[in-house]
This record gives structure tokens, sequence and C-alpha cells, in this order.
């Protein structure tokens, strides 16, 4: 799950303080970084156990899925299954429950440690939240259990590379490499996504042999994923469809935005509940989110958002695959899993929030194109990304995850959509330390001192 930030504002000067990560976002290494083959040979380990973890995750998380459609009470042991993953978080895994705010703050301060116990702690709350019904997602399990075995794999057959970053960093690859099969993605997400001022490019390398080793050996143990529809090459030069791509990117910036505000809504209310801030709030936040969730879905009379909503239990259930399609999806399904998805990870339950993300914003891309008269695939994949890109501030990993799952015919309108509805949703990020992208930020800084030159003043 996400660490929802305390408030919207940017903190790109977090690193100043004496003794902390730098501020300008690189990575400090506590010692001598390893040579070339070092740090490939660590690279291809972290991807190639984060690929053989992926394997397994998402052989159990279809197996899982499959049996709460056959046994829909399952539902009902939602407020069972937190209680559970709340307790053993508390018991085994301190320190571990903040899961990927926790591994990139050990990317930027090599003080911090993500512990060995992450990996199994987020593979088995994660199946468990699956298998009760939790509108969750995967990429989070993927990243942190990468992460968390990349670390491990350095320790005890790399120590001398004194490194933890290129370890986490190559585990991060590889894990969104393996679970999402998009190997290019999956390094540039690495890279871009603990940084606050730029790109390290050094760094680029490692991360591309792991994630292509994850995906490689995932695929290696067939797993295949789910296709999604390609899309011809346009003309990009045409005014009415990249005002229709730049008003699209609008739109999906602030579903972004209303995504970390309601997630942040509902954890202030579950914050609010008597014992919450006590002894009790392992019980009593996952135990109300789970009757919120249960309660939606007797509301609805549907199980179409639960769980990662890739597909659905019925033929005609709204999906991300049946997003695609003219009528696939209700004009508010986006709305639905929006709400679905915020409640059940403000109330402690693990997974991530990216495929929810995905199911959010190809619903929302059908739903403005029906209403725009648009072409309902083409902007289906353009919320797809560009809603991912604007929540989690990478708008360079989602163009490129865009190009790989849908085809060069996506790159020109995916790379519109997905810059404006970052811009759109700067001050507002999934994770504490990204209130804007990189590329936002340096924008920012590089008017500032145009601002300061024009005026005589000195840039400091």
């Amino acid at each position: 799950m996400a660490e929802v930030p305390k408030s919207p504002a940017s903190r790109p000067d977090a690193g100043d303080r004496p003794g902390g990560p730098p501020a300008d976002g690189s990575i400090r290494s506590p010692g001598m970084a390893p040579g070339p083959a070092g740090s490939l040979a660590l690279a291809a380990c972290c991807g190639i156990a984060a690929g053989l973890a992926g394997a397994l995750f998402l052989t159990a998380l279809d197996a899982v899925t499959s049996l709460r459609w056959r046994f829909p009470w399952l539902l009902y042991l939602l407020p069972v299954a937190g209680v559970v993953s709340a307790r053993a978080y508390r018991a085994w895994g301190r320190g571990a429950e903040r899961g990927t705010a926790l591994v990139l703050d050990a990317v930027r301060d090599p003080r911090t440690r993500v512990p060995g116990i992450l990996a199994p702690m987020i593979l088995g709350s994660t199946l468990l939240s699956h298998l009760c019904g939790g509108s969750v997602g995967r990429e989070g399990t993927a990243v942190q259990m990468g992460a968390s075995l990349g670390e491990t794999i350095r320790r005890r057959f790399f120590a001398t590379t004194n490194d933890p970053a290129a370890a986490l960093l190559a585990g991060v690859a590889g894990g969104f490499g393996a679970v999402f099969g998009t190997p290019w993605a999956g390094a540039l997400y690495a890279v871009e996504l603990p940084l606050v001022a730029g790109f390290r490019w050094p760094q680029a390398i490692p991360c591309l042999v792991a994630s292509w080793c994850g995906h490689a050996t995932c695929t290696a143990l067939g797993v295949r994923h789910t296709p999604c529809p390609g899309f011809p090459m346009g003309d990009p030069f045409d005014g009415g469809r990249i005002l229709g791509w730049v008003v699209a990117g609008v739109v999906f910036g602030l579903a972004a935005r209303a995504f970390v505000a309601c997630l942040r809504g509902w954890s202030r209310a579950y914050g609010c509940l008597p014992g919450a801030p006590g002894t009790l709030s392992g019980w009593i936040q996952p135990i109300v989110a789970a009757g919120a969730v249960i309660a939606m879905a007797a509301l609805l009379g549907t199980d179409a958002y639960l769980g990662l909503g890739v597909t659905g239990r019925l033929p005609t259930d709204p999906s991300i695959v049946r997003s695609f399609d003219p009528g696939g999806v209700t004009t508010w399904s986006w709305f639905w899993k929006l709400l679905f998805t915020t409640a059940t990870l403000a109330g402690g339950f693990k997974g991530g929030e990216v495929t929810p993300l995905f199911f959010i914003g190809a619903a929302l891309g059908q739903s403005l194109a029906a209403f725009a008269g648009w072409p309902v695939g083409e902007f289906a994949a353009l919320g797809f990304i560009a809603v991912f890109a604007a929540a989690g501030h990478t708008p360079w990993a989602c163009a490129v995850l865009g190009w790989e799952l849908f085809g060069p015919g996506i790159i020109v309108p995916g790379l519109v959509a997905v810059l404006v509805a970052d811009a759109v949703a700067t001050g507002a990020g999934l994770h504490a330390h990204r209130a804007r992208s990189a590329l936002v930020d340096r924008v920012a800084v590089g008017w500032a001192a145009r601002s300061a030159r024009g005026k005589g003043t000195r840039v400091p």
C-alpha cells in the first residue's frame, strides 16, 4: 500500500538535514560502488529471484481469485483477513508494514534497512486480501518482494559491494517487469520512482538487466499475461486529436487527485474511530474498512469491483479487459472501483494500487470517449496509463508501459496524456516524497531560475 502523504506539499528539501539523503534525490552509497561486472551480476541475480517470486505470486493469485469466485461467501471473511494481516505484521513484521514507502526510504538513505521478512509478509497478506475480496493490486507486492529478496542476496553474496540501493532498485525493476510483463517500463520505473530531481542514468543498465531477467524467468515458468489490444498509428499532428488527448489528460489527472484525496479521507475517517489510535488499531480499522467494502458490494449487488478487476467473474462484469469494448463498463464503473480500492487500502489491507488504477483509468477513458464521441479503445488505453502516471508521478515509465502493452500507435497520444495528467496532479501523490514528478520539478526550478535572472537576483 502506498504511504498516505500527510500533506500535499512536495518535500524536495528532505535531504538537507545532516546525514539525510541528498537534496537532489540522488542515491547515496555508504561505500565504494561495485565494478560493472559485479553490478550486472547482482542485478541479474536480483532479477531472477524477483521473477521466481513473481511467478509464484501470480500463480497463487489466480488460484485464490478463482477460489473467491467459486465461493462468494469468502467476502464475509474480509474483516477476519484484515485483522489477521494487521496482527501478523505487529507480531513478526514491525517496520515492514510501511511497504513500498520503506523501500523508497532505503533507496535514498542507506541507513534504512529492508528486512528479509518483508517478502513473505507481503506475499501472504496480499493473497489473503484477494482471497476475501479486498480491492487491492499486485505491483506493491511484486516491488516489495523484489526489493526484500534483492537486499537479502546482496547481504549474503555481494556484501563487498556495500551498496544497498543497487540491489533494491534491481529488485524493484525485476518485480515490476515480471508481474506486468513489461521489462522496459520496469527498468524505467525503478529509476524514476525514487527520485525527486532527475535521473541518474548509471542506475539504468543494472535495472534493465534485472527487469529483463525477472520477465524472462516469469515467462519461462509458464506465466502468461493478459493481452492488450493494439492501435494503428494515426496522424500525430491532427489538431482535433491533440486537443482530445490534452482534455483527456486533464480529466485523468483530476481522477488521480481524487484517488489520493479519497485515500487520505478514508485514512482520516478510520483514524477517528474509537480505539483507532491505541492498542485496538489493528482490530478496528480493518474491520470497519472491510464492513465498508461489504456494504458497497451489497448496495451495488455485484462483486465486480472486488479484487484486481482485470477480468470479472461473469462475462458481463465491468473489468479492465471489457473497458476497451464499447459498452463494456458503466458510466460510473471507474468511480466505484476508486471507492472500493481506497476504502480497502486505507484500512491497512496489503497489495498495491496500480492495477486498480489501471481499471479506474481505462473505465474512465471509455466513459469520456463515449461522451465525446472519441475512439473508445484508444482513450481507454490512455486512461489506463495516464491515471497511474499522475498518481505515482512516473510519466516516462508509464509512457513506455503504454508502448509495451498497446504497441507503437499509442506512443504519441500516450506521451501527451501522461505529461498533461502528471502536471494536473502536481501536489498530490501516492508516495510522501513524490508530490510531483522529476520532470515537473525540473521545469519549476528552471522557471524560478529564469524569473530570478529576469529580476536581477542571484539564484541559489
